[in-house]
């Protein structure tokens, strides 16, 4: 009888050991399916704003349709939109206001982005390694690519409904060369046009 109660026991010991794991087990899977259903309701945002850069990408080379292909290239990358202007469409040589001809470029592309506040747009300016100083602004290659992006910001918001809190100036200066044997195509304005993943 000791035996048997011992058995009877040890079996009791497993079954309820056995419930514990099953217990476990069915919690494990309606956590695993409760991140399935995340993990699709992420990437059906993702694709969505996928499909919404896209629709941006083409509605930007509408705009500038005219520009593409002559110093101007529209570029979707990493999930972002660059649109990137040789500095000769924009600025006169060594220049930090933009020429007519650049206003109507820039007042066309922030008229595309309209009022859009699920958009960060920077502008980042950049130079060609020619190293300058003098005393007045601009002083060398960092004032001269900072200086041009804030010019470039400028028109955009006196031309459109952009909100200021979404825009960023940077200046990259000689650092960020695309073209090792070619100053024109380093000398440029890029505009970088991220989506806003708060909500993911």
């Amino acid at each position: 009888m000791s035996d048997l109660d011992a058995v009877s026991l040890s079996l009791q010991q497993k079954v309820d050991a056995l419930n514990d794991l099953e217990m476990a087990l069915n919690a494990k899977e309606e956590e695993l399916v409760e991140r399935e259903a995340k993990l699709t309701e992420l990437r059906a945002k993702i694709n969505e704003k996928d499909s919404l850069m896209n629709a941006l990408k083409q509605s930007v080379s509408d705009a500038l349709l005219g520009f593409e292909g002559n110093g101007l290239s529209i570029e979707k990358k990493n999930g972002r939109i660059y649109v990137s202007m040789e500095a000769k469409l924009l600025f006169a040589t060594g220049e930090t206001a933009v020429d007519a001809k650049g206003q109507e470029i820039i007042i066309d592309l922030a008229r595309v982005l309209g009022n859009r506040d699920d958009l960060d747009i920077m502008v980042e300016g950049h130079t060609d390694d020619d190293e300058f100083e003098r005393t007045k602004y601009p002083r060398n290659n960092w004032d001269l690519s900072v200086l041009r992006a804030t010019s470039v910001i400028e028109i955009m918001l006196n031309n459109s409904n952009l909100n200021p809190e979404s825009l960023i100036a940077a200046g990259r200066s000689q650092y960020q060369p695309v073209d090792e044997n070619d100053k024109a195509k380093n000398r440029r304005i890029e505009i970088i046009l991220s989506p806003k993943l708060d909500e993911l």
